[in-house]
Formats: C-alpha cells, sequence, structure tokens
C-alpha cells in the first residue's frame, strides 16, 4: 500500500486544473499529447522511478509537472524505493488514472483524512482515505509536492 498526503494531492490538482485552463485541456496517456474531446481532469498514478501522482493536464513544452511521491516510494528519500515498488507498483514502468472529480468527493466526505492510500490487487487499485495517526507529521513530509526533475511524463 502506498501513501499520499491530501495536502500535497490537493495541490497537485489545483495546479492541474489551472495548467489545463492556460494551456488547452487534459491529456489522455494513451492519446499521447492529443487532446480528445471527452479527456477529463485528473490524476496519473505513475510507476518509473519511484511511484508518484501527476495532474494529466496539457503543460508548455520543457515546463515540469507538479508531483507528489508515495511517501514509501521516494527515490529521493528511501533508499529501498525499488524494491517498494515492485511489491506495490509492479516491476514495469507504468501509468494508471484517478478521476479529480471522484477523489475530491471522497476528500469532502471525509475532511479528517490526512492521506490518500492506493492498494493494488491482482487486476485492480483501491483507494483509501486514512487519517494520521497521532503524533504523524499531519503536512506528509516525504510526500511534498514539488516538480518532478528531468523525469519523463505519459
Amino acid at each position: 500500500m502506498l501513501s499520499f498526503p491530501l495536502t500535497s494531492v490537493r495541490e497537485v490538482i489545483a495546479r492541474g486544473r489551472a495548467d489545463a485552463e492556460a494551456h488547452g485541456g487534459f491529456r489522455d496517456p494513451h492519446y499521447g499529447l492529443r487532446s480528445g474531446k471527452d479527456q477529463k481532469p485528473g490524476l496519473w498514478l505513475i510507476g518509473d522511478q519511484g511511484v508518484y501522482l501527476m495532474s494529466n493536464s496539457k503543460l508548455p513544452d520543457g515546463a515540469k509537472p507538479l508531483v507528489v511521491y508515495a511517501e514509501e516510494c521516494d527515490p529521493r528519500t528511501n533508499d529501498d524505493w525499488f524494491a517498494v515498488k515492485r511489491r506495490t507498483f509492479g516491476g514495469d514502468d507504468g501509468v494508471d488514472f484517478i478521476d479529480a472529480e471522484q477523489l475530491e468527493a471522497m476528500m469532502a466526505a471525509a475532511p479528517e483524512a490526512t492521506h490518500l492510500r492506493v492498494a493494488f490487487l491482482q487486476d485492480s487499485m483501491q483507494l483509501y482515505l486514512v487519517a494520521a495517526p497521532p503524533g504523524a507529521d499531519r503536512q506528509g513530509h516525504a510526500g511534498r509536492a514539488q516538480p518532478l526533475p528531468g523525469a519523463g511524463c505519459p
């Protein structure tokens, strides 16, 4: 299971909406960078050099997306990130879409939640919202949203 601090998830969603408005909409990883008429705001859960969330909004050429790494699978802070990625996301690189409107509805229904948790099953994934245990860093110190340095985008 992987954890993402909701403060950072909200930042990525908000930045994605602003980027989409400024740069022509949203992308679908299966269409490359070509926008289609039915695309909607969302997050891509990406597994490559770690596992992270980023918006599916269009960006100007050369721009870096805002991302939030899973607290357990951030290569900058966890030497075991590759083992964690293989155990959770899988060994291959990939991308899964999370609908932003559905995620925002989940967050609105659970105002006490501090983290998004993603569980990977045999052929699906499940999203959970949880509250940090007492005494934990409720800001998600290891998962702060930040531009992704030099990694490719789907």
